[in-house]
């Protein structure tokens, strides 16, 4: 005689409706963030990152590098490459 065994497939946990606005609301937060970032940082290249044209030395040079070198890990990161 066989015998009959209920098996249920797994099925993935469903996000309750109570965490998903919780999640939305920390992504357009996070995006809110970003853009004023961007703002900021448009502001500062605008203004040559505060420094007189005429007087730019190395450190000046080695702090854009650092910059433009972030901002190229964030890219890569976001078009999934490998810089």
């Amino acid at each position: 005689m066989a015998s009959s065994i209920n098996h249920q497939e797994p099925t993935m946990p469903t996000l309750t409706s109570k965490a998903r606005p919780q999640a939305i609301d920390t992504y357009l937060q996070h995006i809110a963030n970003i853009r004023s970032q961007l703002e900021a940082l448009q502001r500062h290249a605008d203004d040559h990152f505060g420094h007189d044209p005429d007087a730019i030395h190395r450190g000046h040079v080695g702090d854009l590098t650092r910059i433009e070198n972030g901002l190229c890990e964030v890219v890569a990161l976001l078009d999934g490459s490998d810089e």
